[in-house]
């Protein structure tokens, strides 16, 4: 066995900056609360103001833009850097918050709802790759499963923390006092994102770079790179197959039942629970979780859960199926999204995280409208069992795209200052020890005793293993070219690396 080999395991262990992370996932939290906190009192104001053409229209204001944006907010996320992007969204955010608390404080009018909707739903679309592509930057290999399932824990407890809230804010007082609220979050999160993004580095802009064609980019990744390609095809069969039966026949199938409306919240507590429980044991363990079970397996539990709840006789064993697929919900969706962060090029993250963003956001209306109108012919179980097969070909593609070799990521950028605690890789080593499943090199993760002297090889001449291979059973491929070739004559292909907030994202952390 190779050094690079028995080394791996301990830089896996170390490459981690904790304090960041927590930092980050605490802003996340804060965030994420204040958007449920803020999604509820508006919703609420809306149906008062207007019914459900006003909730309808301002649902759509905040929607539409934020996927449009996300076209964009990639290539600009991959030009700036996440930081430069994240600190001026999240002040914006905080700014406009507080202007439309002084505006409702002082009108009841409808249509300023919609213009804060809409403008907010832009600086979310214009913010989620950047604040997507700055976990690999804290964390490396089977870290970075930690890291992300932290995070999906996060946006679990969210909705359950911000919607009482929000309804407690609205009815016991006015929308203009939880925008306020809503308003310090933000400049709370701020200040975390400000904290944790010091001394990162910049983006990968270039002089006479045109926009336009960048923002295909997302496009550009998914047809020349087969990993990315399944891994996405996977995260969108997941949200197909979610959209419909939890946001429509969910309650159809209750109230047909003759169950009572009590039964949609036992369930949806259910699967909730079992997506929470799920992502603390991954912040914990995923690590020692095989990457094929978390990504693989969980996504044949989801397909299986879906098919079996349209067949639950009772509430209880409903809600029991529901903990079921919240709980392989939980372990499936942060395993794509880390296995998605790490065969993205580096210069490219952010852009490809916008298009994973929006296979989320753009599937639940497509789910929504084919399912409905197919079940306006078969049925509500029957399009239910539809959405369970759709599911199940989700592990199938997420098996394909383990199947792939992950291209060679681009040069790593700068070290950025990191905790005490974090250890380096020794310098002047023959091989580099970075840990198998790895984005890039622990300099560019921001170890923080990394020097200017330390030996980082390029990623393509790693002598590493790839848990995901061992865990199918495949021979591991030697490096693509012997340490001391040339970066020009490196192998294109390396063999190296494996592995929102609303329950029709479930499949995947949002």
């Amino acid at each position: 066995m190779t050094p690079a080999d028995t080394s791996a395991p301990a830089g896996a262990r170390a490459a981690i900056q904790w304090r960041k992370v927590m930092t980050l996932t605490a802003s996340q939290a804060l965030s994420l609360t204040g958007d449920y906190v803020l999604l509820v009192a508006l919703g609420w104001t809306a149906v008062q103001l207007g019914g459900a053409g006003a909730i309808t229209t301002l649902m759509l204001a905040g929607t539409l833009p934020r996927a449009l944006t996300l076209v964009f907010s990639g290539p600009v996320t991959d030009m700036l850097g996440p930081r430069f992007v994240l600190l001026r969204t999240t002040s914006a955010r905080a700014l406009l918050l507080a202007a439309g608390a002084a505006v409702t404080l002082t009108t009841g009018w409808f249509w300023p709802l919609v213009v804060i909707a809409a403008i907010e739903g832009v600086l979310l679309g214009m913010g989620s790759p950047a604040s997507q592509s700055l976990m690999p930057r804290l964390a490396e290999g089977d870290q970075l499963a930690r890291a992300n399932s932290l995070s999906a824990m996060v946006t679990r407890l969210a909705p359950i923390v911000g919607a009482p809230i929000g309804a407690w804010m609205i009815a016991t007082g006015e929308l203009w006092v939880a925008m306020a609220a809503v308003s310090v979050t933000c400049a709370v999160s701020f200040v975390g994102v400000f904290v944790v993004t010091r001394g990162m580095a910049g983006g990968t802009r270039t002089p006479g770079e045109n926009m336009l064609r960048r923002s295909g980019d997302g496009l550009r990744l998914l047809r020349s790179q087969a990993r990315l390609r399944w891994l996405f095809i996977c995260a969108f069969c997941l949200d197909m197959a979610f959209g419909w039966p939890i946001d429509v026949a969910l309650p159809l199938l209750v109230d047909g039942r003759g169950w009572g409306v009590g039964s949609v919240a036992v369930v949806v507590v259910a699967f909730s629970a079992g997506a929470l429980f799920a992502g603390t044991m991954g912040a914990l363990l995923a690590h020692r979780i095989p990457l094929l079970v978390r990504l693989v397996f969980s996504g044949v539990g989801i397909g299986v859960g879906i098919l079996l709840m349209a067949l639950m006789p009772s509430v209880t064993t409903l809600a029991a199926v529901g903990a079921g697929v919240g709980l392989m919900a939980g372990l499936n969706g942060p395993a794509i999204v880390t296995v998605y962060q790490q065969a993205s090029p580096r210069a490219r993250l952010g852009t490809a995280m916008s298009m994973l963003t929006l296979a989320s956001i753009g599937t639940t209306p497509v789910s929504i409208v084919a399912f409905g109108a197919l079940s306006a012919v078969i049925g509500v179980t029957a399009t239910w069992l539809v959405c369970g097969v759709v599911a199940l070909a989700a592990p199938a593609a997420a098996l394909m795209a383990l199947r792939q070799p992950v291209p060679a990521t681009d040069a790593a950028e700068p070290a950025t200052p990191a905790d005490a605690t974090q250890s380096a890789t020794p310098a002047g080593s023959a091989q580099s020890a970075t840990p198998a499943g790895s984005a890039q090199p622990s300099a560019a993760a921001g170890d923080a005793d990394a020097s200017p002297t330390q030996d980082v090889t390029p990623p393509a001449r790693q002598a590493v293993t790839d848990p995901a291979r061992q865990a199918l059973g495949e021979p591991v491929p030697a490096p693509a070219t012997a340490p001391g070739t040339d970066d020009d004559t490196a192998g294109t292909a390396e063999p190296v690396r494996a592995g929102q907030p609303t329950l029709a994202g479930a499949g995947r952390s949002a």
